[in-house]
């Protein structure tokens, strides 16, 4: 493994997947940095990693050197975890987005911080901070809005967070369009820490029905959601060829 780049002198370690670079981080130890982050009072990106985007980074030189330059970024797809294993440097756990927004929930109501959430479909940023308000009391959120990830509007949005002012600030516009907008944006936003979370505000809202947890188990949530969500097959296709894009990193690597 390689010596992780995390700020604040947490020395990390971490391994490169098709030249990403893929922070051996345990939720515990986001929630570490978390703090950190909000100590610091600068603004940081946690990436929540997945082989799709590892893929598209291999097209896109632009996206892969964001993704290198994140603060942090964590293993969300089973298929990281399984590449890293592969490679000879196995992760100890996946962090992911669908469960790590209920443990940033619990976190930020334990520490007094204040959420902000951004993205998803009208009303559904909203929902998720009902919820979690409901299943974490004391939690004070900073505010809810959908908007949208197109530059055209990205200077009223912006504009928005920072008057709310918060101290994390989760948003869902789909990778990597999110990933993206929060790179795009984070000098300006001014938010101790911002994620990107996919598509878990639609699973907390109720939106989207998570897999069973025993298919969650086995790393099967891509086939749960491309069976209720069949049009999703094309984003799919990326799977079989992040195994051979690994496979052949593995081969190089001796």
């Amino acid at each position: 493994m390689c010596s992780g780049l995390a700020p604040l002198g947490w020395d990390m370690d971490s391994i490169e997947i098709l030249g990403v670079r893929v922070d051996d981080a345990t939720y515990a130890e986001l929630l570490v940095q978390v703090d950190a982050y909000v100590a610091s009072g600068e603004p940081h990106q946690v990436v929540t990693l997945n082989p799709e985007m590892l893929v598209a980074a291999c097209d896109d030189a632009a996206f892969r050197r964001m993704l290198n330059d994140a603060d942090l970024n964590v293993a969300d797809g089973v298929g990281l975890k399984l590449a890293a294993r592969w490679l000879g440097h196995p992760l100890r756990e996946r962090v992911t987005g669908s469960d790590g927004i209920y443990r940033l929930a619990t976190h930020c109501a334990r520490r007094g911080y204040r959420p902000f959430f951004l993205g998803a479909a009208p009303g559904v940023a909203e929902t998720v901070a009902r919820r979690l308000s409901a299943l974490n009391p004391g939690l004070e959120v900073a505010g809810a809005f959908a908007g949208s990830p197109r530059e055209e509007d990205q200077d009223d949005i912006v504009a928005r967070v920072r008057a709310a002012s918060p101290d994390v600030l989760l948003v869902a516009y789909g990778v990597p369009a999110e990933e993206k907008w929060i790179a795009r944006n984070r000098d300006r936003l001014a938010v101790p820490v911002m994620i990107g979370v996919g598509g878990s505000f639609d699973f907390v809202a109720g939106v989207t029905r998570r897999a069973p947890a025993w298919m969650r188990k086995m790393g099967l949530e891509w086939l749960h959601r491309l069976i209720r969500e069949p049009w999703r097959w094309r984003r799919q296709m990326a799977l079989p060829r992040f195994v051979a894009l690994v496979l052949r990193q593995r081969i190089r690597s001796g």
